[in-house]
């Protein structure tokens, strides 16, 4: 899984790399001056998007091994680094497709104490593509971390979302709050459950709501079950 771009050019400790957020192969080789297929050779490593933060990588050739070939570090751009994490906000948000394997861990969802992003009334979202939930309030009104976690995406690159904010509970486990007026957080920052990190709007949406989703392994999960009970 992709992950929000990480502050600073990766440094190398001698031969070797430590994997960070936002790492992709194609983007290590472009820092290091390498081919990414040679890093990937090096590395035995048979998908170049199957990365994990925290993973050693070698990112210089092997004594007994020349490189198939060079490419020259480039220095990302500014479109360059928004359009990456427009593009991986999206693959971690978007509807996600049938999978043989990676199936969504609802017990690791029930063991965290979840509360209601915001409050109004709850709706069933009308888009069959989507698998959260919608709920409906006024302009402006708070939203707020349903779960404490950490910022991996907020803004808006992503058509259908609108301002929308990402937060990452756990290896396995994000939410996803969207169609926000405004952001009050900002990417790779922690929060609190509890915390106000937007406020209500209707950003690429016809009606004042947030919609709300909860995802385990990139999939989503029925997030009503998991939040308390409303008060009668």
């Amino acid at each position: 899984m992709l992950l929000a771009a990480c502050a600073g050019a990766p440094q190398a400790d001698g031969d070797f790399y430590t994997v960070r957020k936002g790492d992709t192969l194609i983007a290590l080789g472009r820092s290091f001056g390498q081919s990414y297929h040679d890093l990937a050779a090096w590395n035995k490593i048979s998908d170049k998007d199957e990365i994990e933060v925290g993973q050693v990588l070698r990112i210089r050739p092997p004594p007994s091994v020349a490189p198939i070939s060079r490419a020259r570090p480039a220095r990302p751009t500014e479109s360059g680094v928004r359009e990456r994490k427009a593009a991986e906000a999206k693959k971690e948000a978007a509807p996600a497709a049938p999978a043989t394997s990676a199936a969504p861990s609802v017990a690791e969802a029930e063991r965290l104490n979840w509360m209601w992003p915001a409050q109004g009334k709850l709706s069933p979202t009308t888009d069959r593509n989507l698998k959260g939930i919608d709920i409906v309030g006024t302009s402006s009104q708070p939203i707020w971390a349903a779960e404490a976690g950490k910022v991996t995406y907020a803004g808006r690159g992503i058509r259908g979302y609108g301002n929308m904010i990402i937060i990452r509970h756990s290896r396995t486990l994000l939410s996803v709050y969207a169609h926000n007026k405004s952001i009050m957080v900002k990417e790779g920052q922690t929060v609190n459950r509890g915390q106000q990190i937007a406020e209500m709007g209707d950003s690429d949406s016809s009606t004042v709501k947030l919609y709300f989703e909860i995802r385990s392994n990139g999939k989503p999960i029925n997030p009503t079950p998991l939040l308390p009970k409303p008060h009668s």
